[in-house]
């Protein structure tokens, strides 16, 4: 049997309405903290598509309020199944904005409880990565560079000792990327038995390290060869650690 299930979020942003707005209704803004590449028909009823190679979506918007209300909703499967995500905007004083999200929809059968931890845990960090790429990186467009691991992917030891992160890092300390030689701060950190993201972010990207399985960067400047650069990485974590 299908199920529904929602998620709701709330962030506070440095920035204003109007730049948060353009971060989430927008192509190039979306590539800049989640996936991509996306592009947006921007009014009510447009269409809003997602094609990573490999997976693609087809939304359509169903509220358009400029800088203030976005919402939009997949096509359903043949099962009755999708996904709708909605954005609130609320500007506060001293040009901060609290944006509120909510990601519902109907699940396959076969999706249990697992579904809502995993994706409440990667909304957190998507949205954290939204608030760091509208306060840092305002009004520049970024590139979505995404790689993945082959089939048995090391374990967080293995793939921190080949950043040259230490194991016992926090946010706020100051690393480098030893594969790309880029420096940068430890800007998120999760590491449980649950689940592991490590954010770091550097001068020119948002570089996102998805556990062992995959990296899902936002780079703000050249991008070429970054994807097969990342892809040989992660492949050699997996060769060493097996």
């Amino acid at each position: 049997m299908t199920r529904e299930f929602e998620i709701s979020k709330e962030v506070e942003v440095e920035g204003t309405p109007e730049q948060v707005w353009d971060a989430i209704a927008t192509g190039p803004g979306i590539d800049s903290w989640f996936m991509g590449p996306h592009t947006v028909d921007g009014r009510l009823g447009g269409r809003m598509t997602l094609d990573l190679g490999f997976f693609q979506e087809s939304s359509t918007i169903t509220a358009w309020e400029p800088g203030k209300r976005l919402a939009y909703e997949s096509d359903k499967g043949e099962d009755g199944t999708f996904h709708a995500m909605e954005y609130l905007v609320e500007g506060r004083d001293q040009g901060s904005t609290v944006l509120r999200f909510v990601h519902s929809g109907v699940l396959a059968d076969g999706w249990g409880d697992e579904f809502v931890a995993q994706q409440s845990k990667g909304w957190d960090m998507y949205l954290f990565t939204l608030a760091q790429y509208v306060r840092y990186f305002p009004g520049r467009p970024g590139t979505y560079v995404f790689a993945q691991a082959p089939e048995g992917a090391g374990d967080w030891s293995a793939l921190m000792r080949a950043l040259g992160v230490p194991e016992d890092a926090k946010p706020g300390d100051e690393v480098t990327l030893e594969p790309i030689g880029v420096s940068g701060v430890v800007d998120y950190l999760v590491d449980d038995d649950q689940h592991r993201f490590l954010g770091v972010r550097g001068t020119d990207g948002l570089y996102r390290f998805h556990g062992t399985h995959a990296v899902g960067h936002h780079l703000f400047g050249d991008a070429t060869g970054q994807a097969e650069k990342w892809q040989a990485f992660l492949a050699q974590v997996v060769a060493q650690d097996s």
